[in-house]
């Protein structure tokens, strides 16, 4: 078996009791304490994840929004320097490459945030898609991430730095913003439906930043957080899991991510047709919420019926921390989506009964 990849973090998780696991060929904290007290405190006050493994790319250039605006499903001529922008990129049958954070740092300067699982083939892709006046280069073993999400992650962080934090709006983002003297792009932006930053430093300050930060918020009850709140918190909010909700046979609009497909947008771009298609002449399947009526949890792969009809699979799903119910989140055929309707999920041997919900899950307040 191959040795796993460590982020910059790795020698720091067993100070701080991380039960690791293998996650995608990464070894990652899955938890520090217990998923459901990691989950509750992002959700009250604040908690710390280290995302180091993700991957970033820079992509640099005098074609760089063209090619972009090729590959990409969402209109990047849209953003302006300072600004973070979600979108996808699919192949030309209409499945999804991968999910991604696009920043613009200037109008041939771009980061692209991608995630760990597909780093190679990202970069393959975008390799293969580029024009000569384009330069793609991975970054992603010299840059380290850490996310502090949470009600009262922006006065934690405030107490580290003399920038003034409030000033970053929603999908915004600050370069060289020094945190105790540690150089950070700092971005609100996050994966937990909860207010926040990520941070992205070099990959030798990680660890510092990570100390000083849990010290900074120890008071006010911060948290290192692992994986698991990871999935609990993005699950509630119905943000998409490159693997789960979004595959190479689902496309962005069949999970549920319409807002970052701009099929009318000028330029042409990989899968725009189909998607276009989709769009026009309606989706044949989409993703849902489900909540068991039986007792049971749905688990991801698990089929779904109505009557002996086969109508759909578990993308997602356990037990909701914050509402205390089991739910999923699930591909369905149109059909049978609307909400309300009775299902059964197969639970290993038995059928039991479950019901479409409105997602997501969890709004902040």
């Amino acid at each position: 078996m191959s040795e796993l990849k460590q982020t910059p973090l790795y020698d720091l998780y067993k100070s701080y009791g991380a039960k690791t696991i293998d996650f995608g060929g990464w070894a990652l904290p899955v938890q520090f304490s217990s998923i459901k007290e990691e989950h509750e405190a992002v959700r009250t006050k604040a908690g710390l994840f280290d995302v180091s493994h993700m991957g970033e790319v820079e992509v640099k250039g005098e074609g760089a929004l063209e090619f972009l605006q090729k590959v990409m499903t969402n209109d990047v001529s849209k953003i302006v320097d300072g600004q973070a922008q979600y979108t996808a990129m699919c192949y030309e049958n209409g499945g999804t490459v991968d999910d991604l954070l696009i920043y613009r740092k200037a109008v041939n300067d771009f980061l692209l945030v991608i995630n760990a699982s597909n780093i190679d083939k990202d970069v393959e892709w975008l390799n293969r898609h580029k024009t000569e006046n384009v330069t793609v280069e991975n970054i992603s073993s010299r840059i380290a991430q850490l996310a502090i999400q949470g009600p009262i992650a922006e006065k934690i962080l405030q107490q580290k730095t003399s920038y003034d934090l409030s000033t970053i709006l929603f999908f915004r983002f600050a370069e060289n913003v020094s945190i105790d003297g540690i150089e950070a792009l700092v971005s609100r932006t996050g994966y937990t439906g909860e207010d926040g930053f990520e941070l992205y430093c070099l990959a030798t300050d990680a660890p510092k930043l990570w100390d000083l930060l849990l010290e900074a918020g120890k008071a006010d009850g911060l948290v290192p957080c692992g994986l698991g709140a990871r999935d609990t918190l993005r699950f509630e909010a119905r943000l998409p899991l490159y693997g789960q909700e979004l595959t190479k046979d689902i496309s962005p609009l069949e999970a549920g991510i319409g807002f970052a497909v701009k099929v009318n947008k000028e330029a042409d771009f990989i899968g725009k047709d189909v998607l276009k298609a989709q769009k026009e002449n309606g989706l044949t399947r989409k993703l849902v919420g489900i909540e068991m009526i039986d007792k049971g949890i749905p688990r991801t792969g698990y089929e779904i019926f109505v009557d002996e009809q086969q109508v759909g699979f578990v993308t997602t799903g356990t037990q909701s921390p914050t509402l205390k119910k089991n739910v999923g989140l699930a591909i369905i055929n149109h059909a049978f989506s609307s909400l309300d309707t009775e299902v059964e999920v197969q639970v290993r041997k038995k059928r039991l009964k479950a019901k479409i919900v409105a997602t997501p899950f969890y709004k902040k307040s």
